[in-house]
C-alpha cells in the first residue's frame, strides 16, 4: 500500500529560477540528487512551494518529466493537483500524463470558500474520477476556509483512494481529533515544519516539509527518530531549528527557504512575481543562524 511509503519526511520541492527568471533545470537536477542522497522519504512536486501558479503549462510538464526521470522510482513522487474549479481538476486528472507519479496532493478549494458539504462533494468528485491515491491538503491560511476534522474523517472513511491529509490548520486539537478517529490506513502528515515533532508524538506519521529543501539529512533524521519513539534526540534536533522555522515564513514561502539555499550556494535567490526575495534583514538573520549551525554559506 502506498500509505506505508508516504510517511517520514516528504519535501515540498521548490522551483529554482535563473537571474532572468527562466526555470533553472540544471539546479533542479542538483536539488533532486541532494534530496536522494540525504534521506528524503518522498518528494512533493509542483505544489505551493514550487510557485506553481507562476509556471506555464510547458514548464510544468518539463519539470515533472525531469524529476520523474531523475528520481527513477527510488522514492515516491506526489504531484500537486488541485484547484477551486472541480471540473477543471477532473479534466486534468483524465487528460494529463501521470507516469511515475505515486499520488496527488489536492488543496482545499481556495478563494470561493465552499461550505463543508461543498468541500466534501469536491473531493468526492475527484476521488471518483481517478484511481490515483489522493492526499487532502488543508491550509486555511491560504485558502480562506478550514476543512474540519469531521469533513476530513468523512472523506477518509468514504473513499479508499483518499489515503491521507496534509494538515496545516495550526489547530492541534483539530489534528488530534483526526488522528484519534481516522481509519488505520489513513496518514496524517504535518503541513508545518515547526509542529512536526509534537504532531508525531500525537500519532502523525510524518511531514511535507519546506525546510527539508535545505536540510534534508537533519530534518529527515528528526522525523525518523520521533517516529521510532526516540523523543529526546528528536527534540534536540527540533530545538536546533526552532529559530529557522520562524525565519522561513516571515517574508512568505518559498522566499525564506530559497534564501537559505542561496546562502548555501545551491541556487539563485530568485522568485517570480508576485513573490519577492526575503528582505536583507531577514537574509542576514538566516545567515547568522546558518553560521551558528556550522552550515557553510
Amino acid at each position: 500500500m502506498i500509505q506505508s511509503k508516504l510517511r517520514g519526511m516528504g519535501v515540498a520541492f521548490i522551483t529554482p529560477f535563473k537571474e532572468d527568471e527562466s526555470v533553472d533545470y540544471e539546479a533542479i537536477i542538483r536539488l533532486v540528487d541532494y534530496q536522494l542522497q540525504n534521506g528524503t522519504d518522498f518528494l512533493v512536486i509542483l505544489a505551493t512551494t514550487a510557485e506553481t501558479p507562476t509556471l506555464s503549462s510547458e514548464e510544468k510538464i518539463k519539470i515533472q518529466k525531469l524529476i520523474v526521470e531523475r528520481v527513477n522510482g527510488q522514492i515516491p513522487i506526489v504531484l500537486g493537483c488541485g484547484g477551486n474549479n472541480t471540473r477543471a481538476v477532473i479534466e486534468t486528472l483524465k487528460n494529463d500524463d501521470f507516469t511515475g507519479i505515486d499520488a496527488i496532493l489536492s488543496v482545499v478549494p481556495y478563494y470561493n470558500k465552499p461550505s463543508q458539504e461543498g468541500i466534501y462533494q469536491h473531493y468526492k468528485a475527484i476521488a471518483n474520477s481517478t484511481d490515483l491515491p489522493i492526499i487532502l491538503y488543508n491550509v486555511p491560511g491560504r485558502t480562506g476556509v478550514n476543512m474540519t476534522a469531521e469533513t476530513t474523517l468523512r472523506l477518509a472513511r468514504d473513499f479508499k483512494n483518499i489515503v491521507g491529509v496534509k494538515e496545516a490548520s495550526g489547530n492541534i486539537t483539530q489534528m488530534d481529533d483526526i488522528i484519534k478517529n481516522k481509519p488505520a490506513d489513513f496518514n496524517v502528515l504535518s503541513g508545518d515544519d515547526g509542529i512536526t515533532f509534537p504532531l508525531i508524538t500525537l500519532g502523525a506519521v510524518g511531514v511535507i516539509s519546506v525546510i527539508g529543501n535545505a536540510f534534508p539529512r537533519e530534518f529527515s533524521r528528526m522525523t525518523r527518530l520521533a517516529l521510532a519513539g526516540d523523543y529526546a534526540n528528536a527534540l534536540s534536533i527540533h530545538h536546533k531549528f526552532t529559530e529557522l522555522f520562524d525565519l522561513l515564513f516571515v517574508d512568505g514561502n518559498p522566499a525564506g527557504v530559497k534564501s537559505m539555499l542561496n546562502a548555501m550556494g545551491m541556487i539563485e535567490n530568485k522568485l517570480r512575481l508576485p513573490l519577492v526575495p526575503t528582505r536583507i534583514t531577514t537574509f542576514e538573520k538566516i545567515r547568522a543562524v546558518l553560521n551558528e549551525l556550522n552550515i557553510k554559506c
